[in-house]
């Protein structure tokens, strides 16, 4: 039961980010500063509500990704991951359902794809040289590279109790940042949820090109957030072996 309730609040969470951030991208769009910004900023107050609302029951993850980190860290088991990751797909679908409902379109739910010119500059610089190839590059890295800032920020604030009470908004603040960086590259998913939800349902209306793509926005941030896991277990142990050497030297 006490999964179930975990997988439920997962549910509801990434369900909200889909239907209400996506949402704001698409209602604002982000081809001015103001949408841009306003795009970003929506994604990290949804993280921030979420965090204080769900957090205490499934650790808010909403987005495989993060439960990656947290399996390889041993903070969630497989079986657990498998649910979360189950549970935050249908969640990302019936957020973009509910978001085509309120729109009365399928055809743009805020669905990841590579962008090359955004209302606020040109992408791609040297890579657009080489095409579709050079594009494709620069939106895996960027996600790879996105990703793991974001989830070496969470891994880092939640890895101490006392920092529950700012949890959420550094890790709003966070997403937030990337997303600033990111939506004139990729359009920032971080998240591959987030990312299949809009994909498929855009797909019905015969706009396909996110769904082409999804591959990138899978395998982009559960690769930055395995090398974050990673890389964030390398700090603490060495952080702790430092902690228990000193505590040897007092004795």
């Amino acid at each position: 039961m006490q999964n179930l309730k975990k997988y439920v609040a997962e549910f509801i969470g990434t369900c909200v980010l889909v239907l209400v951030a996506c949402g704001v991208a698409v209602v604002l769009g982000c081809n001015t500063p103001a949408g841009y910004v306003g795009t970003a900023l929506a994604f990290g107050l949804v993280i921030v509500a979420m965090a204080y609302s769900i957090g205490n029951v499934s650790g808010c993850h909403i987005n495989p990704a993060v439960s990656l980190a947290m399996l390889i860290n041993k903070k969630i088991t497989f079986k657990e991951f498998i649910g979360y990751v189950i549970a935050q797909i249908l969640g990302a679908i019936v957020g973009a359902l509910l978001l085509a409902l309120f729109t009365g379109s399928f055809a743009n739910l805020g669905g990841n794809a590579v962008q090359t010119v955004t209302g606020v500059g040109t992408v791609g610089g040297m890579y657009q040289k080489f095409g579709e190839v050079g594009s494709l590059f620069v939106a895996l890295a960027a996600e790879i590279v996105l990703t793991f800032i974001f989830v070496i920020a969470i891994l880092g604030v939640t890895s101490k109790t006392e920092n529950t009470a700012v949890t959420g908004l550094v890790i709003g603040g966070a997403l937030t940042l990337v997303h600033l960086l990111g939506i004139g590259i990729t359009g920032t998913s971080v998240n591959p949820a987030r990312s299949i939800g809009p994909a498929l349902l855009q797909a019905f209306a015969g706009n396909t090109t996110a769904l082409r793509q999804i591959w990138i926005f899978i395998v982009g941030p559960l690769v930055g957030a395995a090398l974050a896991a990673v890389v964030y277990r390398f700090l603490a142990g060495k952080k702790a072996a430092k902690g228990a050497e000193k505590d040897g030297e007092n004795a």
